[in-house]
Parts: C-alpha cells; structure tokens; sequence
C-alpha cells in the first residue's frame, strides 16, 4: 500500500512535473471540473493546478484527474434561449427513429441506429 501511495504522492511537482495527491487526499482549494461545476463555478482558463492520481489495480493502469484552483474558477455561463433551442433539436433528433421518422420519446441506441419496433419488425422479417 506505501508503494501506491508513493507513486500518488508528489505535492512538489518534481516526480509528475505537476503537484500529485493520492485520490480523495488534495487539498480543500482545489476540484476537479465536476465539482466545480457542481459549485455553479468553470475552471476559466486557467491552467491546471494540481492532478489526482488513483492506481487501478484490476486493470494495472493509473486514473488521472485535474484539479483546478477554487479562488481563480470564473462563474457558469448562463444558457441563452437559442442555446435552450439548439439542445431541444438536438435531443429530438437523437429521439427520432431515422427509419419510421416517429419522436419514440427516448434517445435512440446508436448500436441500432433504429427504434425497438422497427427493430423487432426487422427480426420477424428475418424470422
């Protein structure tokens, strides 16, 4: 366990060019994008600050995520209306079955491409 916990812990930057703490153990001033976005607040350009490090043992690789300093985040943007209309097309789009054109009211699975009716429609061709 000290050996992962070494290879996690570089709060000087020289091993990972960057400051690096072992997962859940960074400091308080800073997040990663999701919780500052939970916050109501974006990363805003700045550089990254800090990264966490956690070591998957069942697959043998490593799992990287940024941190970003709190006091420098910028607040969300605002969803304009237009930006409001172009998600609504856009998830209307991923709903309509693109072989019936029917809205089926949920997003199409893109390894079909095809809604479940024309789908089972298919197989009882094939059948």
């Amino acid at each position: 366990m000290s050996a992962v916990y070494g290879k996690c812990y570089d709060p000087t930057g020289a091993l990972h060019g960057i400051p690096t703490y072992p997962w859940r153990l960074a400091p308080d001033d800073l997040a990663t994008r999701r919780q500052l976005r939970a916050k109501g607040l974006r990363p805003g350009g700045q550089p990254i600050a800090a990264q966490v490090m956690r070591v998957n043992r069942r697959a043998g690789g490593v799992r990287v995520a940024y941190l970003y300093r709190v006091d420098l985040a910028k607040p969300v943007r605002p969803m304009t209306s237009r930006k409001w209309g172009a998600l609504a097309l856009a998830m209307l789009a991923r709903r309509t079955c693109p072989r019936c054109l029917l809205d089926v009211g949920y997003c199409i699975p893109r390894s079909y491409g095809i809604c479940g009716l024309c789908i089972a429609v298919e197989a009882q061709r094939a059948a």
